[in-house]
């Protein structure tokens, strides 16, 4: 979404000792624990202070214990201001109550943890981190057994008993970590070389360094830092630079977003500037860049210069269906407001598309079990059967730096795919609102809708309630959901016709819903 005010707003460092302060003594009563689409988050203080990472910790030993879990669990963070810490006081609190833990020396990404519980050497994660918000912000994830997002039925017992020890922290239970240390219930690990050993398992390094693209890698300050380097190393990529190592917690060297909050986000033009002006320049021929928490994507190409996610999964998705050989019955997973494109170019190499509500932990059963070629989400996350069940950008970075190494620029790829499958014309708007007007949309159920017959000169097809309302035109689509966080109404829309459509169906849509 581009604004006009991100080049006239002025950037601003956050105060690392008032935050630090009020992680261990919020300024009023905290938020209660509520989990979104992967996780509590909130910003440092009442919206998320320490006792919010002891009260989660014990809330899952609770049923760990209770549901009979074995196997240690994995807890670590990314780079943000208190994710270590929250770490180790997880560590403190699952010690506490006779559980084992890996505690990594260093931050650690977010597809790493759900790598190490597949592998088996983990039987669940605790995760310090809130992914791409703005760097005041933390928040803590839990992924069990399968490695992915926790579901809603989970997530409810963790936030019903973490509420109730928010209520009465002294009976959560802890262990300072030297004891844990020495009583053996608290270790670390190599966690990077398994990780980099199996990508190269997914990703062909050697056709990426036959090509020689001239390559930039930005980790945007975050965990993947040490993943890019061991790749670059065990691959031999000399074509490859990682074009900055600076981490600090305040991420104040990232350009400001669209709206003057610093957002560590790959697939926003503001942050990205950088590495677009890396490829516009010449002396790239492909960036590719992760969040801080590594678990979604961007890239810049010359032709192109910042790709969109939905454009990057269309892109990947013809790469995998032509080169990996998919079995009969796989599908192109896609969540509600991602690309129909990716359903042309599926049905055209005769797979079907599994369309999920908006949150990777809807991919999480059909990774594990084998179903999907490719599994993504317009906001940047992409996976794929026999990796993790979560989204992963080292790995969706590699793999489009392999297919702009064997077909060429990315851009150009996904232009081709639109001459062939026709040019698809797409928006996301956030629009401001009151809790009100957002209890009114989730009310709103398919039946409700059957006088709505056309929009923007197209037949209605179909209503999908399941998560927020999408309605189904002939050559189009809409959806409008409320966020979970903000008091904004999200309306996405999507046409094969022209922008003059989209433009209609926006406007005949919010009319429509009063938004």
């Amino acid at each position: 979404m581009v604004s006009p005010l991100a080049g006239t707003l002025t950037k601003q460092r956050i105060d690392v000792e008032k935050l630090r302060k009020l992680f261990w003594e919020p300024d009023g009563p905290v938020a209660a624990v509520k989990f979104g689409t992967s996780g509590h988050r909130g910003q440092l203080g009442r919206g998320f202070a320490s006792v919010h990472a002891l009260a989660i910790a014990q809330a899952v030993a609770q049923i760990h214990l209770e549901d009979g879990v074995k196997g240690p669990v994995l807890c670590g963070g990314d780079t943000r201001l208190m994710s270590q810490t929250v770490a180790q006081l997880c560590a403190e609190v699952l010690a506490g109550n006779g559980l084992t833990v890996i505690l990594p020396d260093s931050p650690l990404p977010t597809p790493v943890f759900s790598f190490e519980i597949i592998s088996g050497r983990a039987s669940a994660s605790l995760n310090g981190t809130a992914s791409h918000n703005p760097p005041q912000d933390m928040g803590l994830k839990y992924n069990p057994s399968h490695g992915g997002p926790a579901g809603s039925e989970l997530t409810a017992r963790i936030e019903k008993s973490a509420n109730e020890y928010l209520k009465n922290p002294s009976l959560i239970k802890r262990m300072p970590l030297q004891q844990a240390r020495q009583k053996g219930l608290v270790q670390t690990a190599d966690l990077i070389t398994p990780y980099v050993e199996a990508l190269g398992r997914k990703v062909n390094f050697e056709a990426i360094k036959k090509a020689g693209l001239k390559t930039a890698i930005h980790p945007l300050g975050g965990s993947s830092l040490p993943f890019y380097r061991a790749i670059k190393e065990k691959y031999g990529l000399d074509n490859v630079d990682i074009v900055s190592e600076e981490q600090d917690p305040t991420f104040y060297f990232i350009p400001i977003d669209h709206d003057g909050k610093i957002r560590m986000d790959p697939s926003s033009i503001y942050p990205m500037k950088p590495l677009i002006e890396l490829v516009q320049s010449g002396r790239y021929d492909f960036a590719g860049a992760s969040d801080p928490d590594a678990d979604r994507f961007g890239c810049a190409t010359k032709a192109g210069g910042l790709i969109s996610p939905n454009h990057a999964l269309c892109v990947a998705a013809d790469y995998l269906i032509q080169t990996r050989q998919p079995q009969e019955g796989m599908m192109i997973g896609r969540t509600l407001g991602t690309t129909a494109l990716l359903d042309r170019l599926a049905e055209a190499a005769g797979y079907a598309v599994d369309e999920v509500n908006v949150g990777f932990k809807y991919f999480v059963d059909g990774i594990v079990h084998g179903r999907y070629i490719l599994a993504g989400e317009e906001s940047a996350g992409m996976s794929m059967s026999g990796w993790t069940p979560e989204k992963d950008g080292i790995l969706a970075v590699c793999l489009l730096l392999e297919i702009a190494s064997v077909k060429g620029d990315i851009a150009k790829l996904y232009d081709a795919l639109t001459q062939k499958y026709g040019k698809p014309y797409y928006t996301r708007v956030d629009v401001p609102t009151d809790e009100a007007a957002k209890n009114r949309v989730k009310s709103f159920k398919k039946e409700d809708l059957q006088d709505l017959t056309m929009v923007a000169g197209e037949k209605v097809l179909g209503v999908r309630d399941t998560d927020g309302i999408k309605v189904y035109l002939q050559s189009s689509w809409f959806l409008v959901r409320p966020s979970g966080t903000e008091n904004i109404l999200k309306f996405y829309a999507e046409t094969f016709i022209s922008e003059d459509h989209l433009h209609k169906i926006i406007e005949e849509g919010r009319k429509y819903f009063g938004v």
